[in-house]
This record gives C-alpha cells, sequence and structure tokens, in this order.
C-alpha cells in the first residue's frame, strides 16, 4: 500500500488525475458547491412557505440542504488531506458559508416569530459565490492555464 494515502481505497478513486491534471474530488466539490447552492434556494422557499402559514412560530429546516452542507464539509475535509494547501483554503471558506447559512436560519426564525417575511440568506449566498469561484479555479483552471502563463 502505498503510504501516501490515508484513506486507501477512496484516495484510489477520488485523489485520481482525471483531466488535465485535476482531481476527481475536485470536480466532485465543484458539484457539490453548485448542488448546495441549489438547495440554498430551494430552502428558503420553504422557509417562505412555511412563513406564509398562520399557525407557524417556527421554522423546520431543509434537510437536503442541511445534508449538502455535511456531505461539502467533508467532502472538503477530505480534499485537505489529499491537496494540503486547497484544500485548508477552501475548508475555511465553506466553513465561512456554513457559519452564515446556521445565523441566518436563526434570523429567519425570528422575522417568523415577528411576524415579518423571511430574510433572504445574502451573507450565505455571497459566501457561496467565493466559494463557488475557489472551486471552479481548482477545477477549471487548466481551461485557462497557457494563457494565464503567458501572461504571468
Amino acid at each position: 500500500m502505498d503510504p501516501d494515502t490515508m484513506f486507501g481505497p477512496l484516495d484510489q478513486v477520488l485523489a485520481q488525475e482525471v483531466v488535465g491534471g485535476v482531481l476527481a474530488i475536485e470536480y466532485l466539490l465543484l458539484v457539490l458547491v453548485v448542488v448546495n447552492m441549489a438547495t440554498r434556494f430551494l430552502a428558503y422557499r420553504n422557509d417562505v412557505k412555511q412563513a406564509e402559514d398562520e399557525d407557524t412560530e417556527s421554522l423546520s429546516r431543509y434537510l437536503p440542504h442541511e445534508a449538502t452542507n455535511v456531505v461539502l464539509i467533508l467532502a472538503t475535509f477530505y480534499y485537505t488531506t489529499v491537496e494540503q494547501h486547497g484544500g485548508i483554503v477552501l475548508s475555511m471558506l465553506i466553513i465561512g458559508m456554513f457559519l452564515a447559512d446556521f445565523f441566518e436560519f436563526e434570523v429567519r426564525e425570528v422575522d417568523v416569530r415577528k411576524d415579518a417575511k423571511p430574510r433572504a440568506p445574502k451573507g450565505a449566498l455571497g459566501a457561496s459565490v467565493f466559494v463557488l469561484a475557489y472551486a471552479g479555479f481548482q477545477s477549471l483552471f487548466f481551461l485557462v492555464k497557457d494563457v494565464w502563463t503567458a501572461i504571468v
């Protein structure tokens, strides 16, 4: 067994170069970020629907969004074992996005208790744009690498 691998069979699948020297986990992270952004939109829509009910005192968390948050965090921590620099940067961005998500949900609950319309998750959306940009940089840089190296 290769001493550089930490998770054995998982490393054989996810830590493999796929296209242009990019690892499979980097593409998986990019897809997870896009799915997370989509579930954030659906979660907000669900919160607005719940708030429109007259007898609602608190909101319930949208399970698909919470699941994508957990999977995204775990996948990023795994990515840190494969690529330390990129994994640590992406981990910090994703943890920031998760914290923004967590506290914005609490703000929406307060809005519901005050009978106001739930506020949009602006902070989490902004953080997810940064996460998407960095995940895209990690996974799609090979497309502009030649032009970039010619300039820089």
